[in-house]
């Protein structure tokens, strides 16, 4: 039986055009893409985003079913789980 603990996203590193990567809580990251997507117009964002009611709800949806977000031709704006401790 696996263990819970392969399951936990307490930690991220994210990757970002231009920027180092960064490790982030899972607070943190929701902080960071509740701002990506403030600053996004809903037209370009992707259509399975577009059903939620508010920029809250669409960063949890990403942080639970994603680990990339289109923020444009070029760009890039990626997160994956990471265990900082044995």
């Amino acid at each position: 039986m696996p263990d819970p603990l392969m399951y936990q996203q307490d930690n991220f590193v994210v990757l970002e055009t231009n920027q180092p990567e960064q490790f982030l809580t899972v607070e943190e990251l929701f902080a960071k893409l509740k701002l990506v997507l403030q600053t996004m117009s809903n037209q370009n964002l992707p259509t399975y985003l577009q059903d939620f009611d508010s920029v809250e709800a669409q960063a949890q949806y990403l942080i639970d079913t994603s680990c990339e977000l289109d923020v444009g031709p070029g760009k890039y704006l990626q997160w994956y789980a990471v265990r900082l401790e044995k």
